[in-house]
């Protein structure tokens, strides 16, 4: 099951930009249709067409309008993993809004109930996480097209508690067999943590203000406000920590674009670029 929603999401996202890369070159034709590389001259009384020197040749970048507004969405691998997994339970918010033409203020806001099942250790965590920063987006858009390639940064800030299920204590000499699991019930309550992401991703443009992406995450932990005698060894939002500071994570994302203004571009003339001489 696992795997078949990951298929059916990457399916999702595949389409998505197939559709993208059809408006994209539906949209190009028409701006290259619009190359001027004639002129109407006077000759003898009449007018007559000559082709220009290329050297003299424009194309017409037609205007366009940007829209500026609020994009709210959820993560969908966290909202269906608990179909499959009845370890954990999770669900992560996310919005972005446009300052610029290039620049937009994002966040997540998620919460996490997640039971690890190690090899010496069985513990649960539970808790809630914010991340704040901003995202730049390097793709250029054509006309009214709106999709993102995106190189972002966040900081993320989470209070969770953990609870320890049981453990397994170390036996060097395992002779006697295995030593059996030891039921515990600790609790370490108003546990924090805080970190630095950096994050790149794609949001594609599937039908009227509504949007599918992607996005992967490299964490670096800040702040660990561990308990006595235990490992922060999950923390909700930045994921597993067994690899010391750092930490990985992505999302699938569908969210709904609220368009609150307008901003208008002109049509420009600039010069054609002369194709290569053979």
């Amino acid at each position: 099951m696992k795997h078949t929603l990951k298929y059916i999401f990457s399916i999702c996202l595949v389409f998505s930009l197939f559709l993208v890369q059809a408006q994209e070159t539906t949209t190009l034709k028409n701006t290259i249709d619009s190359t001027s590389t004639e002129a109407i001259i006077p000759d003898n009384g009449n007018l007559k067409t000559v082709k220009l020197p290329e050297e003299q040749q424009q194309v017409v970048v037609p205007a366009k309008t940007n829209r500026y507004g609020l994009r709210v969405g959820v993560d969908l691998y966290k909202l269906t993993r608990g179909l499959y997994d009845s370890d954990y339970k999770g669900i992560e918010f996310v919005g972005d809004y446009r300052l610029t033409k290039k620049y937009y203020l994002a966040a997540e806001l998620g919460n996490e109930n997640k039971t690890t099942d190690d090899t010496r250790l069985n513990f649960t965590t539970k808790g809630s996480y914010l991340k704040a920063g901003f995202d730049y987006n390097a793709y250029e858009n054509w006309l009214d097209m709106e999709n993102i390639i995106s190189i972002g940064l966040r900081y993320g800030f989470s209070t969770f508690n953990q609870e320890l299920n049981s453990y397994k204590i170390y036996n060097a000499n395992p002779y006697f067999g295995e030593i059996p699991s030891i039921a515990s019930g600790e609790k370490f309550n108003g546990l924090t943590a805080s970190w630095i992401e950096v994050v790149a991703g794609v949001k594609a443009k599937v039908f009227d203000n509504v949007f599918m992406g992607f996005s992967l995450r490299l964490n670096l932990l800040v702040s660990n406000k561990t308990p006595d005698n235990f490992e922060n060894l999950y923390i909700p939002g930045f994921n597993r920590t067994y690899d010391g500071d750092f930490g990985v994570g992505f999302n699938y994302t569908v969210s709904y674009f609220i368009p609150l203004y307008k901003k208008k571009v002109e049509a420009v003339v600039v010069p054609k670029k002369p194709q290569p001489k053979r």
